[in-house]
């Protein structure tokens, strides 16, 4: 086998791999590996928490007695929160999180969410993925839109890790959906039919064909991410790949991956109030996080990952230790340049009047001005209209999350 040195690598892979959003096109991960730290694209990961994560009591207002008194059984005593400013504290359960928000990498922005009133799973997943709330006709992602026109796009500069392309990273910058790395398989047939045409055409390929299955070895003999602290699982599975990816240096800019079972009508907290379904489900997510950030250390100055979910809970419990489909919720921004150790927004209270519709947190922070911001700041795009159509966004109202 000829040695697979750089020049090689783009004049052979280039052809064969053009126009297909598929894996083998990491091809391009030498070309990229010897890129100055200078030059590095910046890099925004979203993590989505299907099914309306609890807000409420991940990041809790102990500092307000209506908390208490809405949640008898399932509020979560002071004494075993993790403090945060006298007013929040973090569910015990996000401890490996806390180092993180004392080094002051890690904010939280609370009272945030969709001005759409759905209660829907369905239709808020739909409308915050595509980043039009009540507008059922947008076929593309915000996340999608994120990406600024390049002359020379990297194939992976998209990729989310799961089976199919969620809607957030769907559009017509090219995008790809990863189940697994080592397994290179092609998740959109369109692609796929191109790949195998490109492949079986001598005279498209040329002699290019054994240097591209070449390459493909190589990658291959890579081997797993081996860094520790992920927890067992799909979620910490995924964020060690993107993290894999990421010090790949491929090119990769916009990654998105997804956590379910956040939907807890019954049993959220257990009778040991910080135990239960959701402290289980929060220590997977907790340490898959602060996983990644270590696994990344300096380059998390490239990075900045952003959480959602679809909606928050109600602010009173229900009479099965759980709660219902709420409004208002947390999101978290982590990254070396995001201005930590906060929490963000304007706090609505939870007195019967202040409560939206009378029963859940309100919203004071529109979801799309702390994603807007990550776009504007850290991605450098400026056109956030065509990020957010129909949303006059003004940055102005941006949180002030970000350094750059």
């Amino acid at each position: 086998m000829r040695p697979l040195n750089r020049r090689i690598f783009l004049r052979d892979s280039a052809l064969a791999m053009a126009g297909v959003g598929a894996l083998p096109l990491w091809l391009q991960r030498t070309a990229h590996a010897a890129e100055p730290s200078s030059s590095r694209k910046k890099i925004l990961v979203t993590l989505f928490q299907r099914g309306a994560a609890d807000g409420l009591n991940i990041v809790v207002p102990h500092g307000e007695a209506q908390y208490y008194a809405l949640r008898p059984s399932i509020g979560l005593p002071k004494a075993a929160l993790l403090d945060l400013d006298g007013f929040f504290g973090l569910n015990p359960a996000l401890a490996p999180l806390k180092p993180l928000w004392d080094a002051k990498n890690l904010a939280i922005v609370h009272a945030v969410g969709s001005p759409d009133p759905t209660r829907s799973h369905f239709d808020a997943q739909d409308y915050m993925e595509s980043g039009t709330p009540g507008r059922k006709s947008t076929s593309d992602g915000w996340l999608n839109r994120a990406l600024q026109p390049a002359d020379k796009p990297s194939p992976v500069r998209a990729v989310s890790l799961g089976p199919a392309l969620p809607r957030t990273i769907r559009g017509s910058n090219s995008a790809v959906a990863v189940e697994s790395i080592n397994s290179f398989k092609v998740r959109d047939d369109a692609a796929a039919k191109q790949f195998e045409t490109l492949y079986g055409a001598d005279q498209i390929l040329g002699g290019t064909a054994r240097a591209t299955f070449d390459a493909v070895k190589l990658l291959q003999s890579l081997g797993e991410n081996s860094a520790p602290g992920y927890p067992r699982g799909k979620f910490g599975e995924s964020l060690k790949q993107i993290a894999q990816i990421i010090k790949a240096d491929v090119g990769l800019e916009v990654a998105f991956a997804d956590i379910g079972g956040w939907d807890h009508h019954v049993n959220e907290v257990a009778a040991n109030p910080t135990e239960g379904q959701l402290a289980q489900r929060l220590a997977e997510f907790g340490s898959a996080i602060a996983a990644f950030h270590a696994d990344l250390g300096p380059r998390m100055h490239d990075v900045v990952l952003v959480t959602m979910s679809e909606f928050g809970r109600t602010a009173k419990e229900n009479g099965n230790r759980g709660t219902d489909h709420g409004h208002a919720n947390a999101m978290f921004v982590l990254g070396s340049d995001v201005k930590g150790g906060k929490v963000y927004g304007e706090w609505p209270g939870l007195a019967p009047e202040q409560l939206y519709q009378n029963r859940d947190l309100a919203v004071t922070t529109d979801f799309r001005d702390v994603l807007g911001e990550a776009v504007y700041r850290h991605l450098g795009n400026r056109k956030l209209d065509s990020v957010f159509p129909g949303y006059s966004m003004d940055p102005t109202r941006f949180r002030g999350l970000l350094n750059s």
